[in-house]
């Protein structure tokens, strides 16, 4: 049995906050920062860096997603109803970005300890943590949710998170989205509309979910406690304090910088065909 805690431990966690900056940016710029960090987290020793970010609107949709038959439709009705659309480098299927989602990467360099099943279990381990007053959080597949996967976590059934995982250039990224407050219900809805919308009864070449929006929660609609970003990133200091021996903030380089151009570029090319629709 690996003990989860050990292998959150490390010398050194680093802290990039973009909670608040990421509001103005593209959720582009969010896929290609953390290419960027999983970059530089390949150069470091026994260091961790942590990222938080929300942004405006947005859909991200999976690859899978944006080959669906009518997709055309699916990107107006989801642009119709206020929110732009990306599509995003890692996998997964198409979830809700909005100023009440808290998003958190976990980077590390990839280390012979750290499998993929891992590095999702170590999420998991984390967000309870985290999250130690919310009730007994569940880690298995909420198969009625969008982008369900085998490590949606989940109170008394009700999805408020999902977990996602990269990993290029001897780094990896683990990514999990909370839904801190709002209705879970109706951005379920919003994803069940948009998949009716961009399948319109055609054959597809994937499994799309077939979402009950009531199996989806926020937190506070689970716990009836009040979550904020600004609230999140101190539980988040907290925890990383713990498990470091020294905690710092991370500052991007002149080399950073210049790769985190480089992925944007790379982002924005596959996002092409979807920006053609958006227009």
């Amino acid at each position: 049995m690996i003990n989860l805690q050990h292998l959150l431990y490390r010398q050194n966690w680093l802290f990039l906050d973009q909670s608040v900056s990421g509001l103005a940016m593209n959720p582009m710029h969010s896929f290609a920062m953390d290419d960027t960090l999983c970059r530089r987290a390949s150069e470091f020793e026994n260091t961790g860096i942590a990222r938080p970010w929300v942004h405006d609107r947005t859909v991200v949709l999976g690859i899978q997603d944006s080959r669906l038959p009518f997709i055309d439709k699916g990107v107006q009705f989801l642009r119709n109803e206020g929110y732009e659309v990306i599509v995003r480098n890692s996998g997964g299927l198409a979830v809700v970005l909005d100023p009440a989602v808290y998003n958190l990467s976990l980077i590390f360099r990839d280390e012979k300890n750290l499998t993929i099943d891992r590095g999702y279990d170590l999420m998991v381990a984390f967000t309870r943590l985290l999250l130690h007053d919310v009730g007994v959080i569940e880690d298995g597949e909420i198969k009625e949710s969008y982008c369900p996967g085998r490590y949606d976590l989940s109170v008394n059934g009700q999805k408020f998170a999902g977990i996602s995982q990269r990993r290029l250039r001897g780094g990896v990224a683990v990514q999990i989205y909370l839904a801190m407050s709002g209705s879970g219900s109706e951005r379920a809805s919003l994803i069940r509309e948009f998949y009716s919308r961009a399948v319109n009864g055609a054959a597809t070449k994937f499994e799309y979910p077939r979402i009950m929006p009531e199996k989806m929660a926020s937190l506070e609609e689970i716990s009836g406690h009040t979550f904020t970003s600004e609230k999140l990133n101190e539980r988040l200091l907290l925890q990383l304090q713990k498990l470091s021996g020294k905690l710092g903030i991370y500052e991007l380089d002149s080399t950073d910088w210049e790769r985190y151009e480089n992925n944007i570029e790379r982002i924005v090319k596959r996002n092409e065909k979807v920006s053609a629709v958006n227009g």
